[in-house]
């Protein structure tokens, strides 16, 4: 299946110069949604303990995902959003920071974690992540995207990692 069929381009979204890819087009077929799901845990089946979802979209494929291979599902959400005692670490962002939070107890020493997100852009967020996941003493196993968006730094930021994307555009091409 080209799930790329399945992916909206909107541009000038959310700002003039920005084309923007639109996962929601892709929930909308179910068929499209279970390949994702499908592709992803073909992958990674007997690989993970735990699933680490990031904040918002990768949530979506972190659920299903985490029903599908059994495992359990941790979220890594934006600073505040979480009750209880959370680790967190801030990281750059185009203009300015961001920080990422996870519940401190969410995790425990030798899990093999997956990191899942809608989209691989810079890589900021998902680094974040697996800095958090190291900081309580788990293992990244890898990072599973629907979206990789290449040329954009994100692979090399997380090169010290596997990485799984289902779709990639160029950053020159867009295709």
């Amino acid at each position: 299946m080209n799930l790329k069929e399945y992916i909206r381009d909107v541009p000038d979204f959310p700002r003039k110069g920005i084309l923007f890819r639109d996962i929601t087009s892709l929930l909308e077929q179910p068929e499209a949604f279970r390949e994702v799901i499908r592709e992803m845990s073909t992958k990674w089946r007997d690989k993970i303990d735990v699933i680490t979802a990031l904040d918002a979209r990768g949530f979506i494929f972190g659920g299903a995902l985490s029903v599908e291979l059994g495992v359990p599902l941790v979220l890594a959400r934006k600073k505040g959003k979480l009750p209880g005692k959370t680790v967190s670490v801030s990281y750059g962002l185009e203009y300015g920071t961001d920080t990422l939070e996870m519940h401190a107890d969410s995790l425990t020493s030798g899990m093999r974690v997956l990191v899942v997100d809608d989209l691989l852009a810079t890589g900021g967020t998902a680094s974040a992540a697996c800095s958090l996941i190291e900081k309580l003493g788990a293992e990244v196993a890898g990072c599973a995207f629907v979206i990789e968006l290449e040329g954009l730094g994100g692979r090399e930021n997380l090169s010290k990692y596997q990485i799984q994307s289902l779709v990639r555009y160029t950053e020159e091409t867009n295709e």
